[in-house]
């Protein structure tokens, strides 16, 4: 895989601590999952899944957060720094340098929001599309889907567990796929036309 190719897309999906409620005084949300798929648009395949585990230093694995997202206070506590998490993405995905997606703004803004909290340098580049802007354009939908109702309108199977950033990350690549497939995919280069394309 030419890790440099500039047909390749990160797809990121995130789990956050979450509470049925309101966070306990003091604790915050905090990434603990990062789900990330290589896709190649141009060969129109998901080449590599990733997985980092992220271990949370303002806010502990509730029980409702296990129930949604699979993963325990235990198996966390054994992952990585989130700034090491960053250093990790920017090293070893590219992050800074491959375009990137996502299902939504949401785990966007919560990068944004815990590398300013934390002093940690944001680790991924300007070029970001939210996938479910092309998608609900491309299905002529009036309202933007969940990633699970947007498999069904497509018709893909979900694959693995909802809520779980590294199946999410796989399952929302097959749904760029679909919207690519549709020539509804933005340009990686920006100008409206894909490269070596007339």
């Amino acid at each position: 895989m030419d890790t440099d190719s500039p047909d390749l897309l990160n797809v990121i999906d995130i789990e956050a601590t979450c509470w049925d409620g309101q966070p306990p005084p003091g604790a915050v949300s905090e990434i603990i999952e990062i789900g990330l798929t290589v896709l190649d648009l141009r060969a129109a395949e998901r080449l590599a899944r990733h997985r980092i585990l992220v271990r949370p230093a303002r806010s502990t694995v509730s029980a409702f957060c296990t129930e949604l997202t699979g993963l325990t206070r235990a198996e966390v506590d054994t992952g990585v720094s989130f700034a090491e998490a960053c250093r990790l993405l920017a090293s070893e995905h590219r992050a800074g340098i491959r375009p990137w997606a996502s299902w939504g703004d949401y785990d966007r803004n919560q990068f944004t929001r815990q590398c300013r909290a934390t002093g940690t340098r944001y680790p991924f580049g300007h070029r970001h599309t939210n996938a479910k802007i092309p998608f609900t354009a491309a299905h002529g939908l009036r309202k933007r889907p969940g990633m699970a109702q947007a498999l069904e309108i497509a018709g893909l199977p979900l694959e693995g567990r909802h809520h779980s950033g590294a199946d999410d990350a796989w399952n929302i690549a097959a749904l760029i796929l679909d919207v690519a497939a549709r020539g509804a995919w933005p340009p990686p280069d920006g100008t409206g036309a894909w490269p070596d394309t007339p």
